[in-house]
């Protein structure tokens, strides 16, 4: 312990100092068992850990809007997902993408169509104060692409309104300026089946016959300013919409048709069982209901099949109900066996062993999938983000599992992590980065389409995924694997050229430079760059800059948004904290004050369960468009970090 440097005696104060620290070490013990405990007791008898994921208002109203697409509604469900939306409503009337955001409007729109299909009045207060917001927003017209489509779909608007996105694209060669090989996984695989709903102006059964024509200023059609003109690439664009509806009549039929079923055999070949198209709720209600326009009465497997993946998503309580945009039981299972690694690998061997014998029964191998597309020679390794989604192994999830099996020390693993690592090694785009599911997706002019008005068309390389395979990579290259060591320095290469002038690092997958920044920070510990690099002096000072009085860290996902909101909120958030201490420990800060500051915040916030409740979501789906609350994110990261200052206190 400490000593004072003029007796060869404890001092009062050493003496104290130890007994505080003794103090400190207990506390830290009873807290982590708890954590330890409560994480334990939630692990699948098949070996998986898998939390709720949650998303904003559109994904529970998008699920009521397709009972009445097809008039199927089960009065009971919709009911509970009635609840679910009416308690999430904001003070000013509107529906924002996130814990404490601004009102969103495409969002606000289909909650208001939802919930006027499940019986609400439009003259009940709530409904009064929503369209009062979406009105004073421009109305209806003034939704984006997704919700005017699906308007349109249920005759709310005119087709016009929508972009135009014929099934000829399955036909366009590779050099030409768009290509669905040129688009993110996500977007292929919502916008083929969009092709087919479009083609055949698919018209909602909508039972009850539910209009919400009192949320256009303007009447629908009337309406000439659905497509706003952004930039010049963006006015050039929209000038190649309104042609190709002109064109359109003249496409012989026989290319048309042709185009119709190249766009058929493509969805039906990723359908994918009861795990749904791409895994994602978008895609899977598209293709659903695009199996059904090409003949597929809704009996046949295929048909039946793709309801039960979407039904799977649903979260149902006795009050309650919402669905799930996607599941996430590879990245839980990964990360919380990493936190329990971190409290003990040895006492926690066989939970983390079922949990590594389901990671291998799931790693993908030499399966089709659309990575292959610019990769053919490379052999699979990798893991999706869901239950099964081998088109699409998603290179953050491999890198984490990859990681957390070279670090548990655990035998029978060897096989796995070298496939997997050799895998992220062939993944790594030109400039020595990594996108989450392609290889130098960087079309960026394709944001510019009428149909990208999300601005999240594309999947390019990104610091937070980019630091987890150099993690990887430099984990294996420490057990002697040195052929990793180019990638790995073509990486640490590419972080360095990403850091910002403040020192943090922006983080594309989650809530966002204290995120981006802790992925960095733990990828730069397991290589062999010097602690006094100025990568790491400066991230230090920016964490230690973000700091709250409260000891904490907590950042507001208003800084996708505007970069002034870099690690700023308006409260501190366990999981953020555990995130910034981390960092700081991985740069070899874990026993400044601050760290002490941050992990005193942590203790003091734990529940009596064990685990910690934070209220607010901490992952961007799309930055600016779609955010997500990751419910196992406020149970492994605040005990991943105690663990890891206790074991720091020991060094």
């Amino acid at each position: 312990m400490f000593t004072d440097a003029n007796s060869a005696t404890p001092s009062s104060s050493t003496q104290s100092s130890s007994t505080a620290i003794v103090f400190e070490d207990h506390q830290l013990d009873v807290a982590i068992h708890k954590a330890q405990d409560k994480l334990l007791s939630l692990q699948d008898k098949r070996g998986y850990w898998v939390f709720d994921l949650e998303a904003d208002c559109t994904i529970p109203a998008e699920y009521i809007m397709m009972m009445h697409y097809l008039d199927d509604i089960d009065e009971v469900l919709q009911a509970k997902i009635a609840n679910f939306l009416r308690a999430r409503q904001s003070a000013d009337g509107s529906y924002p993408l996130f814990t404490h955001g601004q009102g969103d409007i495409s969002c606000s729109v289909k909650v208001y169509y939802a919930l006027k299909m499940s019986g609400d009045s439009i003259d009940a207060s709530h409904m009064v104060n929503l369209r009062r917001y979406i009105l004073a927003q421009g109305g209806a017209a003034k939704a984006n692409v997704f919700t005017r489509i699906a308007l349109a779909i249920f005759q709310q608007l005119p087709w016009r309104g929508v972009p135009f996105i014929p099934p000829e694209i399955m036909l366009f060669p590779k050099w030409f300026p768009f290509h669905l090989d040129k688009v993110s996984y996500w977007s292929r695989t919502v916008m083929v089946p969009l092709f087919i709903l479009c083609t055949f102006k698919a018209t909602a059964k909508n039972p009850n016959n539910v209009s919400i024509l009192e949320l256009f200023v303007t009447h629908p059609d009337e309406e000439q300013h659905y497509f706003p003109e952004r930039t010049v690439l963006n006015k050039f664009f929209l000038g190649l919409d309104k042609l190709g509806r002109i064109v359109e009549p003249f496409i012989p039929a026989k290319i048309h048709q042709k185009a119709i079923d190249k766009a058929r055999d493509w969805i039906i070949e990723r359908l994918n069982g009861e795990d749904g198209l791409g895994c994602i709720f978008p895609a899977m209600v598209n293709a659903y209901e695009s199996l059904m326009l090409f003949g597929f009465p809704k009996d046949h497997e295929y048909v039946a099949t793709a309801r039960k993946a979407i039904d799977k998503l649903l979260v149902i309580k006795e009050h309650e109900a919402f669905c799930q945009p996607c599941v996430s039981p590879v990245w839980d299972t990964g990360l919380t066996a990493l936190a329990l690694q971190e409290v003990d690998k040895v006492g926690n061997a066989e939970s983390l062993n079922k949990a590594y014998d389901w990671l291998k029964s799931v790693q993908l191998s030499d399966e089709p999938g659309d990575w292959r597309i610019s990769k053919p020679d490379l052999a699979g390794g990798g893991w999706a983000f869901q239950y099964a989604n081998p088109h699409y192994p998603d290179v953050d999830d491999t890198a984490v599992v990859g990681f957390a099996m070279a670090d548990s020390n655990l035998s029978g693993l060897d096989e796995s992590i070298h496939r997997a690592t050799h895998w992220i090694e062939g993944m790594q785009s030109k400039n020595g980065g990594y996108g989450a599911f392609d290889v130098d997706n960087t079309y960026y002019y394709l944001n510019e389409i009428p149909f990208a008005d999300h601005g999240a068309l594309l999947d390019p390389p990104t610091a937070d995924v980019s630091a987890r395979c150099a993690m990887l990579m430099a984990r294996v290259i420490k057990d002697g694997h040195e052929s990793y060591r180019p990638a790995l320095q073509r990486t640490i290469n590419y972080l360095r050229s990403e850091q910002e002038k403040d020192g943090s690092w922006f983080g594309r997958w989650g809530t966002n430079y204290v995120y981006g920044t802790w992925s960095v920070l733990l990828g730069l510990e397991q290589t062999d760059l010097a602690k006094t690099d100025s990568m790491y002096v400066n991230a230090v000072k920016y964490l230690k800059s973000v700091q709250r009085e409260d000891g904490g860290w907590g950042e507001d996902n208003y800084s996708f948004h505007d970069t002034s909101y870099s690690g700023k909120y308006h409260f501190s958030t366990a999981f953020q904290t555990a995130w910034a201490v981390l960092g700081l420990m991985a740069a070899g800060e874990g026993h400044s004050p601050e760290v002490k500051a941050g992990i005193d915040f942590i203790l003091r916030s734990q529940q009596a369960d064990g685990v910690w409740d934070d209220p607010c979501f901490t992952a961007p789906g799309f930055p600016r468009v779609f955010y997500l609350k990751y419910h196992g994110y406020d149970k492994f990261f605040p005990l991943w970090a105690l663990a890891r200052y206790r074991n720091e206190l020991k060094l």
